[in-house]
């Protein structure tokens, strides 16, 4: 099985790392299509998340294939790094791809164990590579197997239980800090989907004033509108706001710092005796490292927010069983599906010759016989079809069987069959490209 998936993550890579690597959402089509470009690479497609940068792949070559893949991380948009880049990296290959994606979709993988952001974020890739044609018949089966076991866990076990993400492992680190929320004011940078489960969980543990800020006022103003709670600014403001806070929850999109040490150093200098705890949830980070040295503020990023929540986790961690035997069900269909591949060039050209013949006859009887009415002629037309499909039902039923027990069986009676149908003429035109195990 040619499929291989090589990629860095939370548990390979420190947040510095991975955010080094990061591709902006608007180069994602355009990094897809050079990964197309590669010669060994069939189908590709390209998970990033918070926690994770991978690419999933159907290959010619394992060899060439990886080391082309290998060669478009380190290099695209990225260039020097500075460190040996490969050490970070896993390479995955034939089913280790296929039970890698299903425990990444059923929230096995995660930094949070069961996290709910995983699948819409593992469908958005999925979309991403259909629109830039990167995406063919492997991987497009895989990713939907994938997307389907992970709806499955979640309806079947409790992996999905007790809701945590990264936006409200913040507020529950905010709230650990400081003990409550009421009667505090927090400040949330950005509006997307982090931003908005953030405003929403804020609202719930009492927090008395919540601002979002983000670079479109349009969109921070949508948000508080929809969630029906905070007041919205635009980023200008940041700095007024950071007077007024005591939390800071930061999960923009931008790839550069969004808050520096000056500027926190700044706001702290009109309050010094409050202490400002910020949680920063994004990769690339919004917040300058350097932060932490600020007096009275402290810093918690992306990686060291995953040990706040886990302990409250064990329901979840109680479903782990369940959805590897789910996992292990998808893995097993996918893989009869694969190796039943070897079966479909030689059947379809089968069916389709032996179509040809009966319609062929079936034309010249009728031709020869004018005085059959309308329902005569449905009958005899039935009849043919009928002894067409009950002479190639064993042939084709005993190859699809062999296809999924024994791939060099299945081979091989497929060429026998071609050649007792003289089907190899048709074989020339078959566009599909050779299946590799």
């Amino acid at each position: 099985m040619p499929l291989t998936c090589i990629g860095l993550s939370h548990r390979t890579a420190p947040v510095e790392v991975r955010e080094r690597h990061a591709f902006p959402p608007a180069r994602m089509a355009e990094a897809l299509v050079a990964l197309h470009d590669y010669q060994a690479v069939r189908e590709a497609v390209m998970l990033q998340t918070c926690g994770r940068l991978e690419i999933y792949a159907e290959l010619d070559d394992y060899e060439s294939g990886v080391a082309q893949i290998k060669s478009f991380l380190a290099n695209f948009r990225h260039g020097t790094t500075g460190y040996d880049f490969e050490s970070y990296l896993y390479t995955l290959l034939g089913r280790q791809t296929v039970e890698h994606l299903f425990r990444v979709c059923t929230g096995l993988d995660s930094m949070l164990i069961g996290e709910a952001e995983i699948l819409g974020q593992v469908k958005d890739a999925y979309v991403a590579a259909t629109r830039a044609k990167s995406l063919g018949r492997t991987l497009h089966h895989l990713f939907r197997d994938a997307l389907a076991a992970g709806k499955t866990a979640r309806a079947q076990t409790g992996i999905g239980g007790e809701s945590v993400s990264m936006a409200t492992a913040a507020v529950e680190a905010a709230r650990e800090r400081l003990g409550s929320l009421v009667q505090t004011t927090i400040v949330v940078i950005g509006a997307g989907k982090m931003g908005r489960t953030a405003v929403k969980r804020l609202r719930r543990e009492g927090a008395d004033r919540v601002i979002v800020v983000n670079r479109t006022a349009s969109r921070s103003r949508g948000l508080v509108t929809e969630t029906g709670f905070g007041e919205a600014v635009e980023m200008p403001e940041l700095a007024d706001a950071l007077t007024l806070a005591d939390v800071v929850v930061a999960s923009t999109g931008a790839s550069h710092f969004v808050l520096d040490e000056e500027a926190v150093r700044a706001a702290m200098a009109r309050r010094p005796d409050r202490p400002l705890f910020i949680v920063d949830i994004a990769v690339p980070r919004d917040v300058d490292p350097a932060v932490s040295n600020v007096r009275n503020v402290s810093l918690v990023d992306i990686d060291g927010l995953s040990s706040v929540v886990n302990e409250r986790l064990d329901l979840r961690r109680e479903a782990i069983p369940a959805v590897e035997e789910i996992i292990a069900e998808y893995v097993e269909q996918f893989e009869n599906w694969y190796r039943s591949r070897v079966a479909v060039p030689v059947i379809a050209r089968l069916t389709q010759k032996a179509e040809a013949i009966r319609a062929a006859e079936l034309e010249r009887l009728l031709a020869r016989c004018p005085e059959l009415d309308e329902r005569e002629r449905m009958l005899v037309t039935g009849m043919t079809m009928t002894i067409v499909s009950k002479l190639l039902h064993s042939a084709i039923l005993r190859i699809r069987e062999q296809a999924t027990l024994d791939h060099a069986e299945a081979l091989s009676s497929a060429r026998v069959l071609a050649d007792l149908f003289e089907l190899n003429a048709a074989e020339a035109g078959d566009s599909q490209r050779p299946v590799s195990s």
